[in-house]
């Protein structure tokens, strides 16, 4: 009986030992970041199955990120500024898009509760139309300074990043205003900046339309920064 008491107590205590030395999971880790694989940065995608004149099925695709649960792919068309989203749980979605057209695109990787999601860089591409011997530029983004920010005033120099499938940007057009849409023309520029002067405590709306070597253009969309 003694005998019964005392295995009974050494295996409590070995218990105790067990939980008290068992180590805490912790939160569950976020997801990483998916890297882009097509359609492919600034470039013409010709890959897909064409439906119609009109409209194409193309598989975007892009690496497998660590501790997702399932991605979603957010897709804008640059020509009406529209953006439709896609789910998919493995590492590529077929989606119908319109040809002749140019979009942006990204991937977001979403794990399980209570982590924090990941998003890939956004990339852009045109989908190929039929009989396009020559593209516009994909329309300018990333605006200096950001859209919506706040910044000293007085004078400011304006920046953004543009590109062209051929390669043949011309120049930059430039309108800056304190009303949206903007129609204060402020330059013709070469290169992706212009300096303005701005005064305080104001709003300021400002557009480029990129021009290509062809007589191409597109027009970027309205970017917007207050001065303090």
């Amino acid at each position: 009986m003694k005998f019964m008491k005392r295995m009974l107590a050494a295996t409590l205590v070995l218990a105790l030992i067990t939980i008290s030395c068992k180590k805490d999971d912790g939160p569950p880790p976020n997801p990483t970041a998916a890297t882009l694989i097509f359609p492919e940065e600034n470039s013409e995608c010709n890959e897909g199955t064409i439906l119609s004149a009109t409209q194409s099925t193309v598989t975007f695709r892009w690496t497998m990120s660590n501790a997702t649960n399932d991605y979603v792919v957010t897709l804008t068309n640059l020509d009406t500024n529209t953006t439709s989203t896609e789910q998919s749980t493995t590492n590529e979605v077929d989606i119908t898009i319109n040809r002749g057209t140019p979009y942006s695109w990204s991937v977001t990787s979403n794990g399980v509760v209570n982590t924090d999601p990941a998003e890939s860089p956004t990339w852009r591409f045109y989908n190929a139309g039929p009989g396009i011997v020559s593209h516009p530029p994909f329309p300018a983004s990333t605006p200096s300074p950001e859209m919506g920010a706040t910044v000293p005033s007085g004078s400011i120099t304006l920046r953004w990043q543009a590109a062209d499938v051929d390669n043949d940007i011309a120049s930059y057009d430039v309108v800056f205003d304190t009303v949206s849409p903007p129609v204060q023309a402020v330059g013709n520029v070469t290169t992706a900046e212009q300096i303005v002067n701005t005064s305080a405590s104001t709003t300021y709306y400002w557009q480029i339309t990129t021009n290509d070597s062809q007589g191409n253009k597109s027009k970027s969309q309205i970017f917007q920064f207050k001065t303090n």
